[in-house]
């Protein structure tokens, strides 16, 4: 990655602005030390949307359930009732 003295990097922004919409990354330095990583902001696609609701009418939660013991939650869950 190249770099730019602030100065540098003040007078000549909108072509740096260019370079990384480009793909290209710089660092912008003060006293020769580089304080600034400029990269671009990719905005990723989605992986899938979020649907909310989807479940919504396929099951019934007991208007106690969060008063319900360990072993009502269990059965809720596991017939057999044999887990520990």
């Amino acid at each position: 990655m190249r770099s730019f003295d602030i100065e540098e990097a003040s007078t000549q922004l909108v072509q740096l602005v260019e370079r990384v919409r480009q793909g290209e990354g710089c660092f912008i330095a003060m006293a020769g030390k580089p304080v600034v990583r400029v990269t671009s902001i990719e905005r990723p696609e989605p992986e899938h949307q979020r649907r909310l609701g989807f479940l919504d009418g396929q099951f019934s939660v007991p208007e106690d359930f969060d008063r319900m013991s360990v072993w009502d939650t269990f059965s809720q869950f596991d017939s057999s009732q044999g887990i520990p």
